[in-house]
């Protein structure tokens, strides 16, 4: 009884959720209806053909459209003219809905040539937001069993100040501005206690704000590393993560991704 309640529930919310967002393909509307069809009619017959046609591009809908590929980024990004040791990725249009609405300018960073890319969840993408998104989103992800992780998060600049064009100096100092910001780079809750370290950093014209952490509770991971500008209507925050196993190997690694961030 208590299976076939839940399956009523979630198969009235999927078809109720869909039919009213225009931006979901014609395939995926017609198996919604067809499931709300046959627990309103039993006498109509399920067509399986459109029901696997709506489920096949599920996986679709539920990650971002950016073209996140599962293999090692050696593989096809190019070396960095510094250290051939890291290949560069440089994020352009193509790569998040934020690039391509202009709502943030394009930034680059280097990456060992074994991390790879993992794919953003439509939800934390903002890509249904676009180009005025209330609250922060995830830009891009990158993975390193061994050696950790990374991700650029994006935050309205009027999430943290009413000031237009605002310079990460405008909106406070590193202090203020991490705890603003601090749950993005957790993953949950952040306590002053947990900044370790921060530095400030120029270049060129731009300004940005360093942070070393130890995160105990952290789902990110047990240490983080930090780096925040702001640019145009947007605050831009870079995270490098590592668990405490990979904490001692990587560190230096995770430095040099950090360092090398630039909007």
């Amino acid at each position: 009884m208590a299976t076939t309640s839940v399956t009523t529930l979630m198969s009235s919310n999927f078809s109720t959720s869909v039919a009213s967002n225009p931006k979901i393909p014609a395939p995926l509307l017609q198996s919604s209806s067809c499931m709300q069809s046959h627990q309103e009619f039993p006498q109509l017959n399920l067509s399986r053909r459109n029901l696997f046609n709506g489920l096949a591009i599920v996986p679709l809908l539920l990650t971002s459209p950016a073209k996140a590929r599962e293999v090692e980024v050696g593989s096809y990004l190019p070396p960095s003219p510094t250290d051939p040791s890291f290949v560069v990725f440089e994020a352009t249009p193509k790569d998040t809905p934020a690039l391509r609405a202009g709502n943030v300018q394009p930034y680059k960073f280097i990456l060992p040539p074994t991390w790879k890319q993992l794919r953003v969840a439509n939800i934390l993408s903002g890509n249904y937001c676009q180009p005025k998104c209330a609250e922060p989103w995830v830009e891009v992800k990158f993975e390193d069993e061994k050696q950790g992780k990374i991700q650029v998060v994006a935050s309205p600049l009027i999430r943290l100040t009413n000031k237009p064009n605002a310079t990460i100096e405008d909106i406070g100092s590193p202090e203020k501005v991490i705890a603003s910001l601090g749950p993005f780079v957790t993953g949950n809750t952040f306590d002053p206690d947990e900044l370790l370290e921060t530095s400030v950093e120029k270049r060129g014209d731009q300004m940005y704000y360093k942070y070393v952490l130890e995160t105990p509770y952290a789902l990110t991971g047990s240490h983080n590393l930090a780096k925040a500008t702001a640019k145009g209507n947007t605050v831009v925050l870079f995270v490098a993560s590592a668990d405490d196993k990979q904490w001692p190997s990587s560190r230096t690694t995770l430095q040099a991704i950090l360092d090398s961030f630039e909007v």
